[in-house]
């Protein structure tokens, strides 16, 4: 019989390859979405992002009202809003994934595509990561960005009916509400419906988190050694990744590791199909310089701020976390920062343009 960390292994690699076919052939990404939005007026790209939020609420709100998963053991829904690192990080996270070009799901993308410089970004954010996690950066962010967190009353959690002191009729209605409201507004005016490839890169990217969630709380779960329930996020698990490969006798497979090895998988395939697939390298120093950087800020900031724009935006938020709002909103602002800077190669005039500050 397979052990919990092999089945959780397995249903990583399979969720991460949906993301991966969904990144490359679906042309979901989410830096691309923000640069559409903020430069294009193009809100397709953020519709099929709301489509997912939707479904991935809807569907494991469900299964944890059907007791299949409990949503308590995620590091979500903690007692403590995490406000300093979600503001911090989010704005750290959103500068690096602009420097870049992506974020660490599009690197895993770029990956399975050829691309040789995501191989430099993955290593660097994996590594930034573990040091914030575990190392050096990691007592500077307990130093730091711990003090500045919330801490809620005794019983209380982050998600939005605990902090409303809702009952479980008003939390039914507020997840359904919000699901429709997503929904209705990724659908109304047709637009998305017309670009089918986003379309069902949305539902499926949705439908991917919430198993993501039932392959951790039920499928692998060991009750003689349970652990924390997880989803799709890209920071944390680059870093694990890199641990196992390091230390392979030392460490275990786990739903992470299966999730980045899939993105990578699921994007190689979608490339090789549509004959996608070619080896591309930076330009110049300049260039690997940047997006080295800009790797080092998504690793430190994406630890800060507990998840990407994958971890916080779709994961994190299909649990009603108010750190996922929080988080998505200094992502874009920090995004919208970092994409200023690579037009202007300044950052005075990005900041002046993004506040709207007249030289």
């Amino acid at each position: 019989m397979l052990g919990p960390s092999t089945i959780a292994f397995a249903c990583g690699l399979a969720a991460g390859a949906v993301l991966g076919v969904s990144g490359r052939a679906g042309r979901f990404c989410t830096l691309a979405m923000l640069e559409d939005a903020f430069f294009g007026s193009d809100f397709r790209r953020l519709r099929s992002f709301a489509l997912a939020a939707a479904v991935a609420l809807l569907t494991t709100q469900a299964l944890a009202e059907f007791g299949i998963v409990d949503l308590s053991r995620s590091i979500y829904l903690t007692a403590s809003i995490g406000l300093g690192g979600a503001i911090i990080g989010g704005l750290m996270f959103g500068v690096g994934m602009a420097l870049v070009g992506t974020c660490g799901f599009g690197t895993l993308v770029r990956i399975g595509g050829g691309d040789l410089r995501a191989i430099v970004v993955f290593l660097v954010l994996g590594l930034s990561a573990l040091a914030t996690m575990r190392g050096i950066t990691g007592m500077l962010r307990v130093k730091l960005i711990e003090p500045l967190s919330v801490r809620l009353a005794e019983g209380n959690n982050q998600t939005l009916t605990s902090l409303l002191g809702a009952g479980s009729t008003t939390h039914a209605i507020l997840v359904v509400s919000i699901a429709a409201a997503l929904a209705f507004w990724a659908l109304a005016d047709g637009r998305l419906i017309r670009s089918p490839r986003l379309l069902v890169s949305g539902l499926a990217v949705g439908a991917a988190i919430a198993f993501g969630w039932f392959a951790t709380g039920w499928l692998a779960d060991d009750e003689f050694d349970p652990a924390r329930v997880s989803s799709l996020t890209f920071v944390a698990p680059l870093g694990d990744t890199i641990l196992y490969i390091a230390t392979f006798s030392g460490a275990r497979l786990n739903f992470g590791i299966g999730s980045v090895a899939g993105v990578v998988a699921g994007s190689f395939a979608a490339a090789m199909l549509g004959r996608g697939f070619r080896w591309e390298a930076c330009d110049d120093a300049r260039e690997l310089k940047r997006h080295m950087s800009g790797a080092l800020l998504m690793g430190i900031g994406g630890i800060m701020s507990m998840g990407c724009t994958i971890g916080q935006g779709l994961t994190a938020f299909s649990t009603l976390a108010l750190s996922a709002p929080i988080t998505m909103l200094a992502i874009a602002v920090g995004a919208r920062l970092g994409l200023e800077f690579t037009m202007t190669g300044e950052w005075l005039p990005a900041v002046r343009k993004l506040f709207g500050v007249s030289t």
